[in-house]
């Protein structure tokens, strides 16, 4: 069943315009120009349309002012839509800007009463979740202070647990959590989980896409208020990071003469790709994770050396691979079309954007036939499934590696003297 419903969602905002000191100005300016200019018009949404089924998680991403706040203050019922309609079944917690549905004046106790009521909940079923709201929230020292007192951290804090423990059948989070501190994120985003696997909505809005890709299994990316595209999760946010970086699971060069390379050698093809061969652009962290070079040797009388630069997204270099195969390491190739692959090992590389930079190199002497920087890139996805390094752990692991490690435990009997 849909418990959410938009049907052609558009909003249309006016910028700028003249200022009026008085009413007899604005009803003059309005005589003398009634139409508004064209100009200053920003169609923050325009014809967006989706479904939401019940107990489903949706991701919505982005780049800022593609409209993904807009959508969301329409669907929680803050502003109205310029044209279309959303239909919604069920009480919705809204998680958008600091401040959004608690009144200044009123303490943090009186602010969990007046959202439960607004949501529709007995006192009773109030009373029951305060307690819990107030210890995920960790402000019991304040929670008889007026709010406006709160500082931002805070205020997040408390409208978080509000809008999480007060059981809405709908939970909409914006980008709001990245006021918090990094450990009450984690707690934030682990509570989104357990509200996603009871069977409650959720729509959730973030530029982390690591914690996208864990907690939605659908997600729709927006941008310059239109839906470009909608679907599984991974392969949304690829789509969306490749064209931020203008790089993609695959790259080839059709005209030898473009390629890169010299007159001994030219590369052809760079792909990721999995154990059974297909490319992907979103490996599972779980599975052994392949990058492809194609390339021609045009000419003999160097030994040729095919090796990847690994860089995650912050630019620092994970590793660097070298093809140190007996057969080929000391003699040249012939001529002719190669293909040699690097194989990344299961639970290896952390979860996040890889950029891979390519190369065939000889090494006595030293001589670069050709280089590609960011020639192909992939998403690492580390989900809860399965065994990958996070276990059951939902919150941010560093590292630009993430292996699993062998442990071992031992039990030591006891060697306190018993008291006599």
């Amino acid at each position: 069943m849909n418990v959410i419903k938009a049907e052609n969602l558009s909003k249309l905002y006016y910028l700028g315009g003249a200022k009026h000191n008085s009413l007899r100005d604005a009803i003059m300016s309005f005589v003398k120009n009634p139409r508004r200019d064209k100009k200053n018009e920003l169609w923050a949404l325009r014809d967006v349309s989706f479904e939401v089924k019940d107990g489903e998680t949706l991701g919505i991403i982005g780049r800022n002012g593609a409209g993904k706040s807009t959508l969301l203050k329409i669907l929680s019922r803050i502003t109205k839509p310029t044209s279309g309609a959303a239909e919604i079944r069920g009480r919705v917690g809204s998680l958008l800007e600091v401040g959004t549905g608690f009144h200044q004046e009123l303490s943090g106790r009186e602010n969990i009463f007046l959202n439960g009521a607004i949501l529709g909940m007995k006192r009773t079923e109030i009373e029951s979740k305060f307690d819990e709201i107030v210890a995920f929230s960790e402000i019991e020292k304040f929670i008889d202070t007026p709010v406006k007192h709160y500082s931002s951290g805070m205020y997040m804090r408390l409208a978080f647990s509000v809008a999480a423990h007060l059981e809405p059948e709908i939970l909409i989070v914006d980008e709001v959590l990245a006021v918090g501190d990094v450990a009450f994120q984690k707690k934030c985003l682990n509570k989104m989980r357990e509200v996603g696997k009871v069977g409650r909505t959720v729509l959730f809005v973030s530029h982390d896409m690591q914690a996208v890709s864990r907690l939605c299994s659908r997600a729709i990316w927006v941008r310059d208020g239109c839906v470009i595209k909608d679907g599984e999760t991974s392969a949304i946010i690829n789509e969306y990071l490749h064209e931020q970086s203008h790089t993609g699971a695959e790259k080839s060069w059709e005209d030898a003469a473009k390629a890169p390379g010299n007159e001994f050698t030219r590369l052809r093809r760079v792909r990721v790709c999995t154990a059974n061969g297909k490319t992907t652009s979103a490996p599972d962290i779980r599975q052994p994770i392949g990058i492809e070079m194609t390339y021609e040797v045009l000419r003999e009388g160097k030994v040729l050396t095919p090796n990847f630069h690994f860089y995650n997204e912050q630019g620092v270099c994970i590793f660097i691979s070298h093809d140190w195969s007996d057969e080929w390491r000391t003699r040249p190739r012939p001529v002719g079309e190669y293909i040699s692959t690097c194989w990344i090992p299961p639970n290896f590389l952390a979860e996040g954007n890889v950029f891979v930079k390519v190369a065939v190199s000889t090494y006595l002497p030293i001589e670069v036939h050709f280089v590609e920087s960011d020639a192909v890139s992939f998403n690492v996805i580390d989900s809860f499934e399965g065994d990958a390094a996070r276990g059951d752990y939902g919150g941010v692991l560093p590292g630009v590696v993430r292996p699993i490690l062998d442990w071992e435990t031992k039990f030591a009997a006891s060697t306190l003297k018993k008291p006599r």
